[in-house]
């Protein structure tokens, strides 16, 4: 298999006296879409972060497109080498519109041209995005703003895309809608790592998957195989 596009090797993360990463080592491919499960405190949205630059982690190497240990930079620059976070939460900026969100997602990027030309594929993607682009996001839907959030994040033109439970608060229809935009998005060459609660779901559009509890990878292989998994059914998959 070739290099891979992002790498983290022995991510150490701690809040005080708490350990939120013991060691996590993963990789990710380019073309892929990887996904991280795991309860609640587990240390996904932790890893997430730290990837991103928002978190300094202890120790341990972040290393993106083999040229650099990213965990000492600031999160603009991350997002400059191509590495956008879509957050938990769908943080939107409430009082800008639609179409101000979208173009804040391309604030390091200076080809104009290219930047409408996104904005116009990000209207095609999302085309409820199209009808409200002159509304406040703050008036949204949970799915619209969840939408919003991911388009932002693709209008930095990212390798890899960040994306923390996509799918959180949204009517069973929208979470559908929202893990098909998902393979849309990898089909077109955009690598995913994903965290998501709905583990079913992740796993159905994920190619590998990482199992993480109280901060360490007990579990990890192809998404086919961790679905099989007796003891992932049992946890995750409620079966």
């Amino acid at each position: 298999m070739s290099r891979p596009l992002l790498t983290v090797r022995d991510l150490r993360v701690s809040y005080g006296g708490i350990q939120a990463l013991r060691g996590v080592t993963l990789d990710v491919h380019e073309g892929e879409i990887v996904t991280l499960i795991g309860a609640n405190g587990a240390g996904k949205t932790t890893l997430l972060r730290t990837i991103s630059g928002l978190v300094r982690p202890n120790s341990g190497m972040v290393d993106f497109v083999g040229e650099c240990d990213i965990g000492k930079e600031p999160a603009h620059k991350i997002v400059k080498r191509g590495l956008c976070h879509v957050p938990e939460g769908r943080i939107v900026f409430a009082n800008l519109s639609v179409r101000e969100n979208l173009q804040l997602g391309a604030y390091l990027r200076k080809d104009g041209a290219e930047v409408a030309k996104d904005l116009e594929a990000m209207y095609d993607l999302f085309p409820r995005l199209r009808e409200r682009m002159s509304q406040s996001a703050g008036t949204l839907s949970g799915g619209e703003q969840q939408m919003l959030a991911i388009a932002r994040a693709l209008m930095g033109r990212p390798r890899v895309l960040l994306m923390d439970e996509p799918s959180l608060g949204l009517a069973p229809l929208l979470v559908q809608e929202i893990f098909r935009t998902i393979r849309e998005i990898n089909a077109k060459g955009t690598t995913i790592l994903l965290v998501e609660q709905n583990a079913h779901m992740a796993l159905s559009v994920a190619h590998r998957g990482y199992v993480l509890e109280t901060g360490e990878i007990v579990l990890s292989g192809p998404a086919g195989e961790l679905a099989a998994d007796e003891n992932v059914r049992k946890a995750y998959l409620g079966l």
